[in-house]
């Protein structure tokens, strides 16, 4: 049960970005308690995730957070401040390798959104694209296909069109472990922590929320309800009564990721790179015992599967771990198919143009952190600023929905509109509308 029965600010949702906000929150004096249904912190869709750190997005805003953000995680023993019993996180800054294609502009744009934020690049010659990844086959592919199409795994091209590389990125070795070490830096300023334990109803007075009951039957009270929810944030914004006041939504996305090793003799694990490739429409990254982590980036051929209850649905590989797998082995011939899958399978919270939500709302009090998967992990710690930010603004009584709150963003040295981020924006017609976001 929780120490007191009413709070400055109740978190819904202990994932690392909702570990990060009550950090940040907590930072600022306010007195925090995190909910979450699960056992643990980072138990739900931040475990599911492949941890990647980059730079390169689809729209200004979120290239700039991310290069902010970047400046954390090299630093995550700086960022937390405190020790934690399981250890701290390690990110590996193995660069990020993006190929070229007509699909993401030729990475005309986010080279150019890169110069604004000052985040390093370098461009790489067709011909030098398999000093990074070995034995690379540069054919073009696109478009994308399925495995029973005609013409699968049959170049189009003779060639991609390069590829650009961003030293500043990589992967964190343990995601869960991140929003554990959160918590603790949290619970160092006096965030408290319920596990196992759902909201059940959000309580108002007025037009404003006034706590939460959880499915216990406790009520416990607070001015500011937070909804960090991940993929129940729909479910969570309905409680609230603000899901048909949005113009964006979030829904809750099936995803697989595949988990093999690499190719014989080629030493991915300490030697391979954050990959990106919108040419097979597929990503990847190194991961220990010299294996490679496969994702999708969401090509049209591939039937979305959205899941209305985040409580049920199929954890059990399907069809498409196979062709997340003979994908990649299109850029990688020599890419062997296991005969038993394994990876990932999870759910992610994603809005109508893969932009996050990091808002207030119609319902004065009740905030919102989603629609974050697949595409935020790597923001969390300056998610968590953000709305501590917003949250500090709104509830001094500036009017963030007419004059969008500025952020300024520290390591960067750059102010940006959290505007962009708003739940009644047009949706983003530059997004990739993948997890590339």
């Amino acid at each position: 049960m929780p120490a007191h029965s009413s709070y400055d600010a109740i978190i819904i949702g202990a994932g690392v970005i909702g570990a990060c906000t009550a950090f940040e929150l907590a930072k600022n004096g306010m007195r925090t308690l995190s909910i979450d249904k699960l056992p643990e912190a980072g138990y739900g869709s931040t475990s599911g995730s492949c941890a990647i750190i980059r730079t390169y997005y689809s729209a200004f805003e979120s290239c700039a957070i991310a290069y902010e953000g970047w400046h954390y995680w090299k630093d995550w023993k700086g960022y937390i401040g405190v020790d934690d019993e399981q250890g701290l996180i390690k990110y590996h800054n193995t660069g990020c390798l993006v190929i070229k294609t007509e699909h993401n502009h030729r990475l005309e744009r986010v080279c150019e959104m890169m110069d604004r934020i000052g985040c390093p690049y370098e461009h790489v010659g067709v011909g030098d694209i398999a000093q990074r990844m070995p034995n690379a086959d540069t054919h073009q592919f696109e478009p994308a296909k399925r495995p029973e199409d005609e013409g699968f795994g049959q170049p189009t091209g003779p060639s991609v069109d390069g590829a650009v590389f961003f030293p500043n990125g990589g992967y964190v070795n343990d995601p869960k472990l991140s929003a554990h070490n959160a918590q603790r830096a949290a619970e160092a300023h006096g965030a408290e922590f319920l596990f196992n334990r759902a909201v059940v109803e959000i309580l108002k007075t007025g037009n404003r929320v006034s706590g939460v009951v959880l499915d216990d039957g406790s009520r416990i009270e607070a001015p500011v309800v937070v909804n960090v929810a991940g993929p129940h944030s729909s479910k969570i914004n309905a409680m609230a009564g603000v899901d048909g006041t949005m113009s964006i939504s979030t829904r809750a996305l099936r995803h697989e990721v595949a988990h093999v090793p690499a190719p014989e003799g080629v030493d991915f694990e300490h030697q391979g790179v954050v990959y990106s490739d919108s040419d097979i429409h597929t990503y990847c990254r190194p991961e220990v015992g010299n294996h490679i982590l496969i994702g999708s980036e969401d090509p049209e051929c591939d039937e979305k599967e959205w899941v209305d209850d985040p409580d049920s649905f199929d954890g059990n590989f399907s069809e498409q771990w196979n062709v997340l797998v003979m994908r990649m082995a299109q850029r990688m011939p020599d890419l062997r198919i296991p005969g038993t899958a394994r990876g990932v399978v999870a759910l992610y919270d994603v809005t109508d143009d893969w932009m996050p939500i990091y808002d207030r709302s119609d319902l004065d009090g009740f905030y919102m952190a989603v629609g974050t998967s697949g595409n935020q992990y790597k923001n969390a710690p300056v998610a968590g600023k953000m709305m501590a930010a917003l949250i500090k603004s709104c509830e001094n009584g500036h009017d963030h929905d007419n004059d969008p709150v500025r952020f300024h963003l520290d390591h960067v040295d750059l102010d940006i509109s959290l505007g962009a981020f708003s739940r009644n924006r047009e949706i983003n017609q530059d997004s990739s509308f993948s997890v590339i976001g």
